[in-house]
Formats: structure tokens, sequence, C-alpha cells
């Protein structure tokens, strides 16, 4: 008897739909999986057979041919083991469902017939109502991601006794529901820590304030424990919350790496991502034998934080330099191209030397002559160049630290930021996939961030005393712009070009000796 059941491969962040067709023959004890599985789906036979055994039902002792088609498309991953193990009930009689091809079906089988996890789950369920289907049945781990999509029916399910009990009539399953919206507005609320307990810094957090009001990449230079890292942890609370489609967006990218949180329908907070900088090139930009998201792309629409840049290996930092520009990753390998989105905003910290201590206040470096050169020549010029803001900590002195008086809280900060994107969002409203300042082209520069005479003046002898590249240029003006939105002001004047100026801080002549 020939049967055909449904389940999805993931490519990308995008799904593909996958007919798994059943034949189970009068003859024979062969049995044959064809349409380009991996081992971990060849290998499913092996768990089918036991959990089909242990939950009272019989593995067919006749010819079992299963084909997976399209079959130019590789399968990957223990989540067919399900769509399998119910078309092989399905084509024995086992399983009597008129309404079976109504249903995309997926999840991984352990011996006991219980249901794993799988990943993935959110583009398989956006594919399954763009092609109609009515429900979708999956582990019960993963029913709340996949109630996200709407019009469409889903069921967890944590054994393959109750899905075949479902699939005969003979019990119910709960349909999930989740009420998106609701869902995601309630844990949207700012994360806990805050910049409130940042004891001074007073001109770095005004510099993470306009990077974070434009979506510009930032670098700090400073000793330790000067204050670095835990500013960086705290600046998605400052960023503008999460629109509904951005939250989808970057859920799809976590569902497709397996990171997801089973409690979790929607990520709500902008993404933090802090690498070691052991990292290898390919976990940071994503790709291997067959691709997955790496740290940029699982930092889309949120935070990519590199503490310690100098510290990572040359060639990891190189491969950021173009999705830096482009904003997304593309992944080639001879048979196929994998695109992954990897707009996120990189926050950056360093030593200015080995020992930490170089243009320290108190303290004396102890690096000899030349070497901080080389330890900031390990940042390539064409990378810092495409870093918008650079700028300099020094400690923060006693009677700072001893203050019991709170700094401004990251809800202050954040409601000046989110009045600028609104701007910005405005600007922009008629240019497709541009959101903020440091996304403008060269063209939409000349448009938005016009100089008078006396702003080209000053850029003209900034350009000449630092040497500064054509891509600086263009980056000082994008910073410029947003500390105009910061004000409110229509008009880039001189006091908001030299603030930008000013950002360039590797830049000046002499700074590392």
């Amino acid at each position: 008897m020939l049967v055909k059941t449904y389940g999805a491969a993931v490519q990308g962040i995008n799904a593909t739909l996958i007919t798994i067709e059943v034949n189970v023959e009068t003859r024979g004890l062969k049995f044959f999986l064809v349409g380009l599985p991996d081992n971990a789906v060849k290998e499913s036979h092996e768990r089918i057979a036991s959990a089909l055994s242990v939950n009272g039902y019989k593995m067919p002792h006749k010819q079992i041919t299963i084909n997976m088609a399209p079959a130019d498309i590789r399968k990957e991953g223990a989540a067919y083991d399900l769509p399998l193990a119910i078309g092989i009930l399905a084509g024995s009689g086992q399983v009597e469902c008129p309404d079976l091809d109504k249903y995309i079906i997926m999840g991984e089988l352990s011996l006991d017939g219980s249901l794993h996890p799988i990943k993935g789950v959110l583009p398989i369920a956006i594919k399954a109502r763009e092609d109609g289907f009515k429900g979708f049945i999956l582990p019960q781990a993963n029913a709340k991601e996949a109630a996200v999509v709407n019009n469409l029916e889903v069921y967890g399910a944590n054994n393959i006794s109750e899905v075949v009990q479902f699939l005969n009539g003979e019990a119910e399953l709960a349909q999930t529901i989740v009420d998106t919206r609701a869902d995601f507005f309630k844990n949207s609320s700012l994360p806990d820590i805050d910049f409130a307990d940042v004891k001074g810094q007073e001109n770095v957090k005004r510099a993470l304030e306009v990077a974070a009001a434009g979506g510009h990449n930032i670098i700090m230079v400073g000793p330790p424990g000067a204050g670095k890292s835990m500013m960086a942890k705290r600046i998605p609370s400052i960023l503008p919350p999460l629109t509904l489609h951005e939250a989808l967006e970057t859920t799809k990218i976590h569902s497709v790496a397996g990171i997801m949180d089973g409690n979790t329908s929607l990520i709500a907070h902008r993404p933090f991502r802090s690498p070691h900088h052991t990292i290898s090139d390919v976990a940071l930009v994503g790709g291997g034998s067959f691709p997955q998201p790496g740290e940029i792309s699982l930092a889309h629409n949120g935070v990519l934080f590199l503490d310690e840049l100098p510290e990572f290996k040359r060639s990891v930092l190189e491969v950021m330099r173009q999705p830096l520009e482009d904003r997304k990753i593309t992944i080639s390998r001879a048979k196929s191209v994998t695109e992954y989105p990897a707009s996120f905003m990189l926050v950056a910290s360093m030593n200015p030397c080995p020992c930490g201590y170089y243009n320290h206040p108190d303290r004396e470096c102890v690096c000899a002559p030349g070497v901080v050169q080389r330890y900031l020549s390990r940042i390539s010029g064409p990378l810092l160049d495409r870093i918008d803001i650079q700028i300099e900590i020094v400690p923060v002195p006693f009677d700072k630290l001893a203050e019991q008086r709170p700094a401004e809280p990251s809800q202050v900060i954040r409601e000046r930021v989110i009045a600028a994107r609104k701007i910005q969002e405005e600007r922009f409203k008629d240019e497709k996939g541009i959101y903020c300042n440091a996304q403008m082209s060269s063209k939409l520069l000349r448009t938005h961030a016009v100089l008078d005479e006396d702003g080209k003046a000053l850029l003209k002898e900034a350009m000449n005393r630092l040497n500064l590249s054509a891509r600086a240029y263009d980056r000082i003006l994008k910073v410029a712009r947003t500390i105009a939105d910061l004000e409110g002001s229509q008009n880039i004047n001189i006091a908001h070009l030299a603030e930008a100026i000013n950002y360039r801080n590797l830049d000046r002549a002499g700074w590392a000796g």
C-alpha cells in the first residue's frame, strides 16, 4: 500500500516541503530509504522499529520502500523519524487517517517512542501555513514555538502512541494556542541590568547612546577594570524594543540553530552574543558541512560583543568585513548557496596595550617601545574603518565610585534613543531594508547629511590632519546625523560634527606612539 506523509527540510532560515512516499509491498523483507538522506535519517530504521515494538505496534515484515522527495535536497537529522514511522504504520494499515495529507509531521523518536525536540520549528510552521496545511504535529517541547504562527493548528505530543491515537480518532491531542502579540509584549520588558549601576563614565555613556540611536558600531579602548564589559552588557537595555517582525525574524534564526527555550514562543529581547576570542571563523560567521548560522546571525537585530578584540585570530576578524557592510552572510557550497541575515551592532573592547596601562593617568605602562603599535596593528585598518565610534575610556576615580546616588537609568536613555529612531524610521520609510542612520548609502548621505560651509571646512581639516579614508568620511557624517537626530535637529551643525569627529580616537596622530 502506498501512502504519503509530509515533513520539511530547513535551508538557511526557510523551509522546503518534503513529501515522504512509503510503499509497503506484499513480498520481500528489505528496507529501502532513498531521496538523499544523511546518516542520521538512514539510522531511523532502528529507532522506528524499537519505538513501534515498545508501544505495541508492528514493524511490517514486508518490503518497505521510502522515497523522500524532492530527491535532490539533502535530508538531515533525526527529525524525520516521526513522519517515517507514521508512513510505515499507515502503509501497513495500522493508522487509518483520511486526513493524513492535511498535516506536516516532524519529530525525533527515542527507542521507547517518546519524542525529542527538534530544530527549525518556526520556519517549518510558516511553510505549513503557506502551503495550506491544516495542522502541524510535533514534539510537545516545540509546540509553543510553532503556535506563534496563526491560522495553523499545532498539536504537541509526548509519545508516538499519542500521535497514532490522534490520527486514528481514538484520542484527542490538545491544540497549543498562543496569543502571539500578548505573549510578546508581556515578555518585552527591560532587561534586569541597568545603566543606573554605572558610576561615572559620562562621555562613554554618551557615545553608547549615540551608537544605539543610530545603530553604529563602536569600540571601547581602556585599561582593565575601567568598565568596558559592564557597559557593553547594558547596551541592549537602551536599544529600542524589538518589533513583532524583528522578533519573528530573530526567533527563526535561533530556531534553526536549535537554541530556543522550550517555554519560549518568541524572542522578546534583542540578542546579546559574546563569543570567546578562541572562536573559529565558521563559528563566527556560520557555515560548516551542513551550514548553520554563526554568532553574527544569532546577534541579528541585537548586539555582537567582541571582548579583547586584538586577541581574536586575524582571520576571524577579517571574515566579518563583508557582513558588516552587507548585513548578511552568504555561504556558498558546490551544490547550494545559503544566506543568513546578519544585521547586528558590533560592540568591541580592548586594552590599549598588552600590559593594559598605556595612557593610564596613574599607572605606568611597562610595554617596550613599539609594542603598543604592534598590539593595535593586530586589528586591520579596513576593519577599524568600519567601526563608526572609537572611544577611549579612563578609570573611574574613587569619589565617583563611592557615590550613593544612582546614575541615569537605562529607561531614560532608551526614551531618547527611541525618539531618534522614530525620526530615522520616518526618514527612511520609502527605502527598502534601511531603518537607521548606520545603514545609509553614500547616495542617502548626500540627501540627509548635508553640511554648511563651516561644517565642510571643519571636516576637511579633520580629514587632512587625521589622514582619514573615504569610508571614515562617510562614518563621521552618519554619526553626526545621529547626534543631530538625538537633539531633534533637522540640520547637522558644527557642534554635531565636532562631536562625531571626536569619536575617531584611534585615528589621532601619535595615539599609539
